[in-house]
């Protein structure tokens, strides 16, 4: 049977957001829709690598060079020296603009697109050639409808850590910390702020945004959302659990070690912070002190070289933890039987992992949406417990006495235990949105349906 419906995928130059749309074009191609998905030289490798074995096509344009502030050679953001250098990457993908509109003229019409949000200059490509523009976002509806909402309240004169209400959501309370900049200046300005102000307004005037989570775990926040913002949010996930992970011939070392764990009955804590967090040499060595006097079996996964914060760390815990600082598949981890607690900074793509392979939560957070995903996870869904902070607020430094603390009470507390009956519900029901007939699958349906017989 031909296909009949094309649709072009153009991911933002990260993993973190990539992966996410990897899933949704498996499905998609599940469907008997035709699949282009659009990247770069240096990332057309890890596109090469994850979609063999599926009909989608790979177009393959240039990512400018000699960028001001960007080093040569990076084009995606896992590899920026400083995440200061955000809005320079994100610019800067606006002079692929003439090289996507030259390939879109080659190609067989097109039904509809789905681009990342942090690529808004593609609306003008869709609009000049006639194709609706779904945006993928990486936020929830809690996040979004919260960063909305509470613009107004912000821009007062409320302390840092003061609580307030949102409005729209009194039963919410948050602070003035749990957002990011530029959203918890009073007055925002500069090169972020722009850059945020012009993908809003990009999103906003796209055909639809889609919504990695599914209806039943927010359906009050996917409502709201839909009523004081625009475009209509979808709710189509997990996406992960559209694809099961990747089996290979040969176990990586990391596994084989949770093998052993499990083999001996013990409960591991995965720790890692993704790829873009950053984190002081002072608190990766209050991690390491809180980790080693826990007492709890741990696989920490560590961005760069482990050499600045090992001083014998790694033989004294050799028996109950393992320092990885190699790329991960964290999906398999998550969901390896001896896995029972993730220490995560709490990006949307690890909590909605964790959710689906129903491990609770530790929750660090450390920027961008994290602040207010950590709310939901402890607070409103309550699936997990929060880092203990020195001085109280949710961007505190956190010593080695706080984490030992929330590690222990996550591992064999009783807030822990809530925590992990709490996700073993939320996970079930985030498996059955995606099953044929629940409510990702007829939303994903409801919108191809809708966009085909435009």
């Amino acid at each position: 049977m031909a296909c009949t419906i094309h649709v072009v995928v153009f991911p933002f130059m990260s993993k973190g957001h990539t992966i996410p749309i990897f899933d949704l074009a498996r499905f998609l191609l599940r469907r008997n829709i035709s699949i282009t998905i659009f990247t770069t030289p240096a990332n057309r490798p890890f596109f090469s690598d994850s979609l063999s074995g599926t009909d989608i096509s790979i177009i393959e344009i240039p990512f400018p060079q000699n960028i001001q502030g960007l080093p040569p050679g990076v084009e995606s953001t896992d590899k920026l020296p400083s995440m200061s250098l955000f809005p320079t990457f994100v610019n800067a993908t606006k002079l692929m603009k003439p090289h996507f509109e030259k390939a879109l003229e080659s190609l067989p019409s097109v039904t509809f697109m789905i681009t990342d949000g942090f690529l808004g200059w593609t609306l003008d490509s869709a609009n000049k050639f006639g194709i609706p523009r779904l945006v993928y976002f990486g936020m929830n509806a809690f996040s979004r409808v919260l960063t909305v909402s509470a613009a107004s309240v912000l821009r007062t004169q409320v302390s840092d850590d003061e609580l307030f209400e949102v409005p729209d959501l009194p039963w919410i309370k948050i602070t003035r910390n749990d957002f990011d900049l530029p959203f918890r200046d009073r007055e925002p300005k500069g090169p972020l702020f722009d850059l945020v102000k012009e993908q809003s307004m990009a999103i906003s005037k796209s055909y639809g945004l889609l919504v990695n989570s599914f209806y039943e775990l927010e359906s009050v926040y996917v409502d709201c959302c839909n009523r004081i913002s625009s475009p209509k949010s979808w709710c189509i996930g997990p996406l992960c659990a559209f694809h099961e992970p990747a089996r290979v011939s040969e176990k990586p070392s990391y596994i084989k070690w949770l093998d052993r764990m499990l083999e001996q009955g013990k409960q591991v804590l995965y720790v890692a912070f993704g790829t873009q967090a950053e984190l002081s040499p002072e608190q990766l060595k209050e991690i390491k002190i809180g980790l080693e006097k826990s007492e709890v079996n741990f696989l920490w996964v560590v961005r760069k070289s482990f050499d600045e914060v090992d001083d014998g760390f790694e033989n004294r815990v050799k028996n109950r933890g393992l320092v990885v600082t190699e790329w991960v598949d964290q999906r398999e981890i998550l969901n390896h039987g001896s896995v029972q607690g993730f220490l995560s900074h709490c990006g949307w793509n690890s909590v909605i992992e964790s959710i689906c392979a129903k491990v609770p939560i530790l929750a660090w957070p450390v920027m961008a949406d994290q602040h207010l995903n950590a709310r939901m996870v402890v607070e409103v869904i309550k699936i997990g417990v929060r880092a203990e902070t020195c001085d109280g607020s949710v961007r505190g430094f956190v010593k080695w006495e706080g984490l030992e603390r929330s590690a222990k009470e996550l591992m064999e507390g009783d807030k822990g235990k809530e925590a992990r009956k709490k996700v073993m519900e939320i996970g079930e029901a985030a498996i059955n949105a995606v099953k044929e007939g629940g409510s990702s699958w007829q939303t994903l349906n409801e919108l191809i349906v809708e966009l085909t017989e435009k």
